[in-house]
């Protein structure tokens, strides 16, 4: 009897032990910064996911998981100028929400270029890429297209945000949602466009922005589900379903089933904005939805963009149930996945600092704008090297600019740069961005024949800057560093790489939050050259650049 309970309590800790080590924590935002948009699909035991870039270049990253926790980039959709640039469009247009699929061993992705080519789908057999060039979808009038594979009649439909009835909205933000069948194998729609949702789950209440449609099928169910409210402070999901692919189709009586916006206001680490939702079959057998939101610091101020969230989902006779529909959602749920790291990947989620190099060439997620220049810039083991353009960041060209994502409320970046100015119209430095015209310049520059680092800040919504100050430097080495936390940003600079001397503190940081910039996306932090104007044959290194992350909520 000893024996067998002395094998008896091995075998419970055993049991106990290996059930532990299947526990992972999934820390909300899985993906921290830009990342709006999300979408998701499962193939095996791979998931993708893809988000909205806007006027960014390359466009659509690519980002794959084992465990929905740890993400990691293998690719961009868009990562050519032959398929498409965003040249002459502010940083708000160009790409919205993608939506990608899979069926047959083909990776579909069907996304809106809002002012150019309008809505598109691209192939590929990799889902890294590459991706074929856009082919364009003429018929879908609208935004946020989403393919449907029906396994059962080997057939495809394309369902997507579109106008009016006739055209006539009754009210403002009075949308629907219209689907075609789709022929898959030649990537074009077959017949007559069927309307679905006319303005939302009920239009007497005038629901605005039903949008992000995608359909799924469950059991005999066939469920449609989509944001609606818009994508800030009134975002939510809601869902309907029916037993004909064609409708009607009914709307759940317990929608929205994902919102944070009857929340109190005052509430403590808040999260807002949530929706845009896509639901997923984890790795554990349960469900999750995967949806965007914001983590605003006051109010609805945020500079990190809409960032990728996960949360439990529950099916309940049917219907979806993301735990915590109108609930506080979680910045941690405890789930039974196994943990599964990728080698080589950036840290995503919770707190974290790194150093960028560029003797391998730039990282995948590095950006630059509206298009990429090759002979702008070039890699090597003494660092990024950009070319000094006339074209600056207050216009909407493609200056010389490389790009990081903002990723937490609490950051830092910084870098080393070797640069000697020849005229005064030549500035090299470090800028954290939101748009055209909301941006702070750290940079080196040249005035009355002496070296200098000058702080300067966009006039909001104007093409004009206002130097905030200056402090002389010489030509050895600069170490530029910004720091932004939350509505306040602070400049410095060191010549020893140990002692640094403050250009400014406290500047105005809501001048970089969503909020003031309008639009839909995030800050970023970049290295960049511009000769303002003028031609120049002048270069700037930049040998690495640091990133630090730490905001208390994620720790």
């Amino acid at each position: 009897m000893k024996i067998k309970a002395f094998f008896l309590v091995l075998t419970y800790l055993f049991t106990v032990g290996v059930s532990n080590a299947q526990k992972t924590t999934l820390q909300n935002p899985v993906l921290t910064g830009f990342y709006p948009d999300p979408s998701v699909v499962k193939v095996g035991a791979d998931y993708y996911s893809v988000h909205s870039t806007f006027s960014y270049f390359p466009g659509l990253p690519i980002m794959h998981s084992r465990d929905l926790k740890n993400w990691k980039q293998i690719g961009n959709v868009i990562n050519r100028p032959s398929q498409m640039d965003f040249m002459g469009e502010r940083m708000s247009r160009g790409l919205f929400a993608p939506a990608i699929a899979y069926y047959k061993g083909i990776y579909y992705v069907t996304c809106t270029d809002i002012d150019h080519d309008g809505n598109f789908v691209v192939t590929a057999t990799n889902p890294a890429g590459p991706y074929s060039n856009p082919v364009k979808l003429p018929q879908v009038r609208g935004i946020d297209p989403s393919i449907y594979f029906d396994e059962a009649t080997d057939k495809a439909y394309i369902v997507y945000n579109s106008e009016a009835p006739d055209n006539k909205p009754l009210y403002a933000g009075h949308r629907t949602v219209q689907m075609y069948e789709f022929d898959y194998k030649n990537l074009k729609t077959i017949g007559e466009k069927k309307q679905l949702i006319n303005g939302g789950v009920d239009i007497t209440k005038k629901p605005v922005w039903i949008e992000g449609p995608h359909v799924m099928k469950r059991n005999d169910w066939y469920i449609l589900y989509c944001a609606e409210g818009g994508t800030s402070v009134n975002h939510s999901q809601v869902a309907l379903r029916s037993k004909d692919i064609w409708g009607p189709y009914i709307p759940f009586e317990g929608n929205p089933v994902l919102t944070q916006r009857e929340l109190p206001a005052d509430r403590p680490n808040p999260i807002t904005s949530a929706g845009h939702a896509q639901f997923i079959e984890g790795p554990d057998g349960n469900w999750y939805s995967i949806f965007l939101a914001v983590r605003p610091y006051e109010g609805d101020y945020y500079n990190t963009g809409r960032e990728m969230f996960i949360a439990p989902l529950t099916w309940v006779n049917d219907w979806p149930i993301i735990e915590h529909g109108e609930k506080t959602i979680e910045y941690k749920y405890e789930t039974n996945i196994k943990e599964v790291k990728q080698k080589g990947a950036l840290p995503q989620s919770g707190n974290f600092s790194y150093t960028m190099k560029f003797d391998k060439g730039l990282d995948l997620s590095m950006m630059h704008l509206r298009t990429v220049d090759s002979i702008s810039f070039k890699t090597s083991k003494k660092g990024l090297i950009l070319k000094l353009k006339p074209e600056t960041i207050s216009e909407l060209g493609n200056p010389s600019f490389v790009a990081k994502r903002q990723q937490h409320t609490n950051s830092t970046a910084e870098t080393e740069l070797i640069f000697s100015p020849k005229s005064e119209k030549e500035k090299a430095g470090l800028v954290i961005y939101q748009d055209e015209s909301h941006y702070y310049f750290l940079a080196k520059s040249i005035k009355d024949g002496k070296t200098q680092v000058e702080l300067y800040k966009s006039v909001h919504r104007k093409k004009d800057v206002e130097l905030i100050n200056t402090l002389p430097v010489g030509n050895g080495k600069l170490i530029l560093r910004i720091t932004n936390n939350a509505d306040k940003c602070h400049f410095a600079i060191s010549e020893n790489g140990k002692d640094f001397k403050t250009l400014a503190e406290n500047q105005d940081g809501k001048h970089l939050s969503t909020k003031v910039s309008g639009g839909f996306i995030g800050s970023v932090f970049a290295m960049y050259a511009t000769s303002n104007g003028e031609k120049s044959d002048n270069n700037a290194t930049f040998k690495y650049l640091k990133y630090k992350g730490n905001d208390p909520i994620l720790k």
